[in-house]
């Protein structure tokens, strides 16, 4: 299966008349946040594939829309939401496309007083509530989840020093656990072709979806597909 992942820049690669031939072969497409919805939903419906995403600390404007503590004004802003762009908001939740098995977390990790962000403690609550669900599908499935998308990345691992970028600890401890295949996250801006985009932490390949990655997940010796820019 191939992933497209995005996150956090309009990639112009991306955002093309030219996007069904380049990704004509993606199978499905995971957002890692910090993106307008209406760029999501011309992702869907250029490419008619299921589209997954959590939101990051930026673009919140239709937040409240789909957090679980939304605030619904009245029946006709309901209606009026854009909750019907296509693609799948899965932030703290698990969730099956098919054969894989997807847990979602977004947001970053508490540094103002703004939405969608956590401290360690809360991300630790959150990673909580979806042990029940994980349980079932370790026990139906024969293993937690396939991948875990996110916004932030783990403590250490392609985090910065300052407390807005910093990784939460917390993503150490499910990747140890739950062992997931993958953990997509993105956030952290690579202006350097050359920058660290995937490591694995052990069991885990740990990858910054920044601007936009390919992921082919039946390549058992390079799981990744990096793309270079071209006209």
């Amino acid at each position: 299966m191939k992933i497209l992942c995005v996150s956090d820049q309009i990639d112009p690669l991306v955002y093309s008349s030219t996007i069904k031939d380049r990704f004509a072969d993606v199978d499905l497409v995971l957002s890692a946040g910090d993106l307008p919805m209406d760029y999501l939903e011309f992702i869907v419906s250029s490419l008619n594939k299921p589209l997954l995403f959590v939101f990051g600390n930026h673009n919140l404007e239709e937040y409240r829309y789909y957090a679980a503590h939304r605030d619904i004004v009245n029946w006709e802003e309901l209606f009026q939401s854009p909750c019907t762009s296509g693609a799948v908001h899965v932030g703290f939740k698990v969730h099956r496309e098919g054969d894989l098995i997807i847990a979602g977390l977004g947001g970053s990790l508490k540094y103002n007083r703004g939405e969608n962000q956590y401290t360690d403690f809360q991300m630790n609550w959150a990673i909580l509530k979806l042990i029940p669900a994980m349980l079932i599908n370790r026990i139906f499935r024969g293993r937690f989840l396939d991948i875990l998308l996110t916004h932030a990345s783990p403590l250490g691992i392609h985090d910065k020093s300052d407390l807005c970028h910093r990784g939460f600890k917390a993503f150490l401890w499910f990747m140890k656990v739950f062992k997931p295949k993958y953990l997509i996250h993105g956030h952290i801006h690579l202006y350097d072709l050359s920058a660290v985009r995937s490591t694995r932490y052990r069991d885990t390949l740990v990858l910054n979806a920044y601007s936009h990655y390919v992921i082919d997940t039946g390549n058992n010796t390079d799981h990744t597909i990096p793309e270079k820019p071209h006209a």
